[in-house]
């Protein structure tokens, strides 16, 4: 697989399309993809130091306001799968977004891009609340910055 990427320096998480994953069209179901990119992102913020004990130390949680994902081919059983995501945009306040990239490794054939926003909000109420310190030390050296929303 080349090294085509959308942007530099992706975060990558590498799958394997299983049984449980195909559905009654003989291909991956299209909710598949969406968890492929949720289990991507939250092992990138588990790489970056943010993982779900951090989360709920702090009560503070990146949850999805706005996802739009592009399917553009079709996924079998066994394809080997790549996913990628960047932290693209923040406001340094309240909300953060990611896009993703899913390729197949044997042709190296983009299947989806997505962009998913995300607010921060207080766990324990569920209320919208102020990126915490320690979101903004631990994912700001990750912003591409090159996404205005």
């Amino acid at each position: 697989m080349s090294d085509e990427w959308d942007y530099a320096a992706p975060f990558l998480r590498r799958t394997r399309v299983m049984a449980a994953d195909v559905d009654a069209l003989q291909h991956t179901n299209n909710t598949i993809y969406v968890r492929w990119c949720e289990e991507c992102a939250w092992e990138h913020s588990a790489s970056l130091g943010m993982d779900i004990d951090s989360y709920h130390r702090l009560d503070r949680a990146m949850a999805v306001v706005e996802g739009r994902y592009r399917y553009l081919k079709a996924s079998h059983l066994d394809d080997e799968i790549v996913t990628a995501t960047w932290i693209t945009h923040w406001d340094k306040r309240l909300t953060m977004t990611r896009h993703f990239q899913i390729r197949r490794v044997q042709d190296g054939a983009t299947l989806l891009r997505g962009k998913v926003r995300f607010a921060c909000i207080e766990i324990s109420s569920g209320k919208p609340r102020r990126l915490p310190k320690e979101f903004l030390e631990t994912y700001g050296p990750a912003i591409l910055g090159i996404d205005s929303q």
